[in-house]
């Protein structure tokens, strides 16, 4: 058939013509049946157009090829030919900012990946790119679709080429919402943003039933990829959420902090939290005691306006938070290590996650603002033999390779190599702060003195009390709070409560800044 089953038995004039359009559109709009979205609705998801109206504001979507039909034949596709075939593309806006987005229909071969299928993606990718505009994927597929073959798996070859080609030009977000298994999984990992929805989507790259006939392991589908397993153990999710309503309520959030493109800036919006609100509670948040632990997430609350940001992969190596916020109403990237996990140190996914925000902090024009309390690297067998060097390499990388403004502040301990990696001045921050309360060090002053004085110590007729004399010496010597501004190292040491109000006017002055680097057609950052 080529019209829709309700459409007029013969349109014989403009007006019969124009009835029969809007009766293939309905059945466009309806998908293939009741049953089908009852089915849906059954697994507790909802259809890829009601989706799309919770992403986008209200009436502002605009559908692209809608009518689109396969061409396959074979296996009883020449006799199923549904409009859309499958995905649902189109763009719109979010607060009033054109978003383009496309949406697989479960309901249609199970949101399998055909030819025609493909090349709908194809397109809006394309769309997006030469537009300038971010691009959402609503994911619900159960991957390629068989009866077609390769044609298919050349079609995710496609759209992996244009993830590739958009990285760092447009932002990329993935939101998962059903099943994505096999090679289909890549496309959601090159993107910038991952959202997951707990229950109904998963991510893997072969199913619970090839683990076990493989390896002999059983377990679930959520088991192995789903939600809170991809959110807090392989960092693949950056967002987890119980409902979708939810979750594009929060991609929205994400939207708005984000630009159009490479080209543009983020967004300003109004704010109404004083520019020179004292931060006087900072002064009792953080304890002067170094082996005190505190929340950095108050600390931030405290500094951004009105107390709210987006924690990016909040669940996963939380020894460092990665966050989007805005200061004066422009948006700012925030990097931080957490005292109240593993003492804040630096480890193999703490470096991973942290370069990767960075990195898209800089392709996006966002400023970042990085706060220290870093004790330094984490050692163990563990750490050196998964490739500690070249992983803590990867947050070196990002932050000398970016160009957007840097502004880091230390709280309290910055030691080793730990303090260099976290965008000193050494590396090219712009503009460096500390408290009264920081330690800039090689190391902290118990493990020098047993370095350095080893021998009076080990000589004494009271070893320990040596060692706290030494330790003191130290202290006074090459740890108090003004050694590293002293020498220029840091470019003030500022009242803690003054904080919110230096910052914003640093952010003010380098918002104009400009750097090149050299002329390359790319680098060869550490793996």
């Amino acid at each position: 058939m080529t019209i829709a089953d309700d459409a007029p038995a013969e349109a014989k004039d403009a007006r019969g013509r124009v009835a029969e359009l809007h009766a293939i559109r309905d059945q466009a709009r309806r998908g293939p049946s009741e049953r089908a979205t009852e089915a849906q609705r059954a697994k507790g998801k909802l259809t890829a157009r009601e989706r799309i109206d919770l992403l986008l504001d209200e009436g502002s979507f605009n559908e692209v090829e809608p009518l689109r039909r396969h061409r396959a034949t074979g296996f009883g596709l020449e006799a199923k030919k549904p409009y859309t075939d499958g995905v649902v593309t189109g763009w719109g806006t979010v607060h009033g900012r054109t978003v383009f987005v496309y949406a697989h229909d479960f309901r249609i071969f199970g949101g399998a990946l055909g030819e025609a299928h493909a090349t709908k993606i194809h397109k809006i990718m394309d769309m997006a790119i030469q537009a300038g505009a971010p691009l959402v994927s609503l994911n619900d597929g159960a991957g390629a679709r068989i009866q077609e073959g390769v044609s298919a798996l050349a079609g995710y070859g496609g759209i992996f080429q244009r993830n590739t080609k958009a990285s760092g030009v447009i932002p990329q977000i993935s939101v998962m919402l059903g099943p994505c298994a096999g090679g289909a999984a890549y496309s959601p990992a090159l993107t910038d943003f991952v959202f997951m929805v707990r229950e109904t989507s998963q991510m893997f790259i072969t199913g619970p039933d090839v683990v076990k006939a493989v390896t002999g392991e059983e377990i679930t589908q959520n088991g192995l990829g789903g939600a809170d397993v991809h959110a807090a153990t392989s960092g693949v999710a950056h967002f987890a959420y119980d409902d979708e309503q939810t979750c594009l309520e929060e991609v929205r959030y994400l939207l708005s902090l984000l630009p159009q493109n490479n080209r543009e800036n983020p967004p300003s919006a109004s704010c109404e939290d004083p520019v020179d609100r004292s931060g006087d509670a900072l002064l009792d948040l953080v304890p002067a005691d170094g082996n005190r632990p505190y929340d950095m997430r108050a600390v931030i609350e405290e500094l951004v306006d009105d107390g709210e940001f987006l924690e990016v992969h909040e669940q996963w190596a939380t020894n460092i938070i990665c966050a989007l916020t805005r200061m004066d109403g422009e948006v700012v990237g925030i990097v931080a290590n957490q005292p109240r996990a593993l003492a804040g140190v630096l480890d193999i996914e703490a470096s991973e996650k942290a370069a990767r925000f960075v990195q898209m902090c800089d392709a996006f024009n966002i400023p970042i603002l990085t706060l220290l309390d870093v004790p330094g690297f984490l050692p163990g067998v563990d750490q050196e033999h998964g490739g500690i060097i070249r992983h803590g390499a990867k947050l070196l990388y990002a932050y000398c390779n970016a160009t957007v403004p840097r502004i880091s502040v230390v709280l309290r301990k910055a030691y080793g190599g730990a303090y260099i990696v976290m965008d000193s001045q050494s590396i090219g921050a712009d503009l460096t702060y500390a408290w009264p309360t920081n330690e800039i060090a090689v190391m902290g002053a118990e493990g020098a003195a047993g370095v350095i004085f080893r021998k009076q110590i080990a000589e004494a007729d009271d070893p320990e009390a040596m060692r706290a004399h030494m330790v003191k010496e130290y202290k006074s010597e090459l740890m108090h709070p003004y050694y590293a501004a002293e020498r220029g190292l840091v470019d003030d040491v500022i009242d803690p409560a003054e904080t919110r109000a230096v910052l914003i006017r640093s952010l003010a002055m380098l918002r104009s800044k400009h750097a090149d680097l050299p002329a390359r057609k790319h680098g060869n950052p550490p793996q």
